[in-house]
């Protein structure tokens, strides 16, 4: 791949990422989400400060792409130097933010993801868009960049005098957040969300994804609810995003679905619930789509 090609498409790729980030901040209502109307259960922090915190990411959106389409060591390799570089990318969010977190769980898997995508182009020569398969050596490559991810990063927590809330999921529940999910190569994604998105791509887009937020809300180990409110109130979120896909589908109104949806807002910010992993895995289910072209 010649080097102007390669730069063209780090832009291009890093462009969708960007996009995913800036719609799942724009799509309303997310319960216990940020959007344009509601800080969900976030004091600290409200859609604008979404918006400067994905700007900040998008230089090194499209630097991880770049990462992994110049890059000719192994999958580890490629791991250690987006890790690196995803650290910077956090220094700068943060900066930007004033010290709120809104993305570090979505910059940690688009780093991942992202490299991904630009190593798989390179070596097989592909082209925007593509195709399921291609997505699947994604996830694939992901999985052989984060082997033993787990094991490593967690292998002396007994020791640690502070740890962080995933440590303290992981060592209580065996909980084991997105580190987990990108060590199994985001099944989530590729066995709900993107099946979902490729089924239902001609459908209304507002529609489709306020669905797909309730399918992850309803099947994610989501660590950000857990943390908030422990392992009864998560299995509590889970099933009521369940009982409201039993009600509401592609085809439903509009207005039933947004009305419903409101009030499971309001009751998650009384009890100050955030599916802030369920939105992350939102956005990168966007950034997939985009990528495939199916919107």
């Amino acid at each position: 791949m010649k080097q102007q090609h390669k730069e063209a498409s780090s832009q291009v790729i890093g462009e969708f990422a960007l996009q995913a980030l800036l719609y799942e901040a724009a799509l309303y209502p997310k319960p216990g989400l940020v959007d344009p109307k509601s800080c969900g259960a976030h004091a600290d922090m409200n859609y604008f400060t979404f918006i400067d915190s994905s700007t900040a990411l998008a230089p090194f959106l499209i630097e991880y792409v770049h990462l992994g389409l110049i890059h000719n060591g192994t999958p580890l390799d490629l791991f250690e130097k987006v890790r690196a570089l995803g650290q910077q990318a956090e220094i700068a969010m943060l900066n930007q933010t004033e010290g709120v977190n809104t993305h570090k769980g979505a910059n940690f898997s688009f780093a991942l993801l992202l490299s991904a995508v630009g190593k798989i182009m390179s070596e097989q020569q592909l082209k925007i868009p593509f195709s399921e398969q291609n997505t699947t050596a994604v996830f694939n490559y992901v999985k052989q960049m984060t082997q033993g991810l787990l094991s490593k990063d967690f292998a002396s927590l007994a020791q640690k005098k502070q740890l962080s809330y995933g440590e303290k999921l992981y060592l209580e529940h065996g909980i084991v957040g997105i580190r987990g999910e990108a060590e199994l190569g985001y099944p989530v994604l590729k066995t709900i969300a993107l099946p979902f998105l490729r089924q239902h791509r001609k459908s209304e887009q507002r529609i489709l994804f306020l669905l797909l937020l309730l399918h992850l809300m309803a099947t994610t180990e989501d660590s950000n609810v857990i943390n908030r409110g422990g392992i009864v109130a998560w299995r509590n979120v889970k099933k009521q995003a369940s009982d409201l896909l039993q009600t509401f589908s592609i085809g439903s109104l509009e207005k039933d679905l947004e009305d419903a949806l409101i009030r499971f807002d309001q009751q998650l910010i009384k009890e100050n619930l955030s599916p802030g992993g369920s939105a992350d895995l939102l956005a990168l289910s966007f950034f997939f789509g985009r990528l495939e072209g199916l919107f």
